[in-house]
């Protein structure tokens, strides 16, 4: 009788164990805020990435953009701009701990969608900045 107690009590630590882990990890994939918002800025905002940029620039040779990704694992962060001649910008990796947090400046075509595709682990977000250029930039 004692044996099947034990035995009985190993299995469900076993199964236990595993589903506690699991737990774990889904909190920390699940971002429970942004499934909760019912409006798309609502939504993006609470996604954990800061997308910076003006909503008008006057030239669109200088155009600032910040971003800041608080999604845990950040391994990358790509900016594309929708209506330029070409549209990736560009990429930053970050290793061994890094903060993923990036300021630069680019040029833009025209008026157009900034988008910053974070990577952390195999999983990618996004978010978009829609920018009025007012005097073109790339011509």
């Amino acid at each position: 009788m004692q044996r099947r107690a034990f035995l009985h009590g190993l299995v469900g630590a076993l199964l236990i164990i595993p589903m506690q882990a699991f737990a774990k990890f889904a909190a920390l994939m699940w971002n429970k805020p942004a499934f909760e918002a019912t409006q798309i800025n609502e939504a993006s905002r609470k996604l954990n990435i800061e997308l910076v940029a003006p909503d008008r620039a006057e030239n669109g040779a200088i155009v600032q953009v910040q971003v800041t990704s608080n999604i845990p694992n950040t391994e990358s962060i790509t900016l594309l701009v929708e209506h330029n001649p070409t549209p990736l910008i560009a990429s930053f990796v970050f290793t061994n701990g890094a903060l993923p947090f990036v300021i630069t400046r680019i040029k833009m075509a025209d008026t157009s969608s900034i988008k910053a595709v974070i990577k952390a682990g195999d999983q990618y977000f996004t978010a978009f900045k829609n920018v009025e250029v007012l005097e073109n930039g790339c011509g």
